[in-house]
């Protein structure tokens, strides 16, 4: 017999030199001495959201001022089947007091050196890690050198991860692109994935592979990269992402794009409806720049992929 899910709201709780706040469990409750995410169950007639804000003003004495919808996990414990609501939560107020924890420790992404951790917590660690900009080539338009000299530029502003999406290159310069791109940017600590090219990933160093929308029916089982991403525009392509344990997906286009001038885009009410839900971080895309991040945040996205407004205007993330 299938288990009632217990719904939990979680928050990610960060300052701005970007840690975030984990806390210990205390003995006398389910998994002592592990550690989580503060938060706890939602109440009959709470949202998530309102619940996390109960929780974090009863448990650590501070009030949220804004908080961003993020990802939605499940998890089966021994003694409960939880449905896990994670929101990031930038801005706060008070100082931290905790009441029900034996610690509390400020980490940082990719440095998490407390342990053990809840088991549901592995992939939230990880999705921590990705930047929150996407800059994606377009060398072929561009001209090679133009593209890698926008690269450092924005590598120096502190883009954290490239996507090298060069099919109108031929085999020759799109491996000798790939190979200069993953060398610059993995000197800056920037993540890169490869569009849709295995062999290329593997042999160009890059950190992962990016997935176009039609190999996701194709697949049966992820590909065994660090990274992997795809790019999705429907619901039915984000829940086959997700079957498929990817790292992330791309979804758009948010906007109108200079590509496909004329056709309207998503809106946020769509994408939001749309993300909803999801275990994996989903990056917004679509005539988007970074004027756009916090209505992008607000809709649930992790972050924003850019094609030409990345090249044009890049920041630090």
């Amino acid at each position: 017999m299938s288990r009632k899910v217990v719904n939990v709201a979680a928050g990610v709780i960060t300052r701005d030199d970007g840690s975030f706040l984990i806390g210990q469990r205390a003995p006398g409750t389910f998994y002592p001495g592990y550690w989580e995410f503060p938060g706890g169950k939602v109440e009959a007639g709470e949202s998530p959201a309102d619940a996390l804000k109960r929780e974090l003003d009863e448990e650590l004495g501070i009030r949220v001022e804004r908080l961003y919808p993020w990802l939605v996990r499940e998890h089966a414990y021994e003694h409960a089947h939880v449905r896990l609501h994670f929101f990031e939560v930038p801005q706060w107020q008070g100082a931290v007091n905790d009441h029900v924890h034996s610690a509390l420790a400020w980490v940082r992404p990719g440095h998490v050196d407390r342990s053990p951790m809840l088991p549901a917590n592995g992939p939230i660690l990880k999705a921590l890690r990705l930047p929150r900009r996407m800059g994606i080539t377009c060398a072929a338009a561009m001209g090679v050198g133009a593209q890698l000299d926008a690269l450092d530029q924005a590598l120096v502003q502190g883009l954290g991860m490239v996507q090298v999406r060069e099919a109108g290159l031929d085999a020759r310069e799109r491996r000798a692109f790939a190979t200069e791109v993953v060398r610059r940017a993995h000197a800056v600590g920037a993540l890169v994935v490869i569009n849709d090219d295995e062999a290329l990933a593997e042999e160009s160093g890059a950190d992962g592979l990016h997935l176009p929308a039609r190999r996701l029916a194709e697949l049966t089982q992820r590909p065994a990269f660090e990274w992997v991403g795809a790019s999705c525009h429907s619901r039915e392509e984000l829940e086959r992402a997700a079957a498929l344990e990817l790292d992330y997906v791309l979804l758009g286009p948010v906007k109108e794009t200079l590509s496909h001038p004329g056709q309207p885009g998503l809106g946020w009410d769509a994408f939001a409806a749309l993300r909803a839900d999801l275990p994996m971080p989903v990056f917004a895309l679509g005539g988007l720049d970074d004027a756009d991040m916090t209505d992008a945040r607000l809709a649930g996205a992790h972050g924003v992929a850019a094609i030409r407004s990345c090249w044009r205007t890049p920041r630090r993330d």
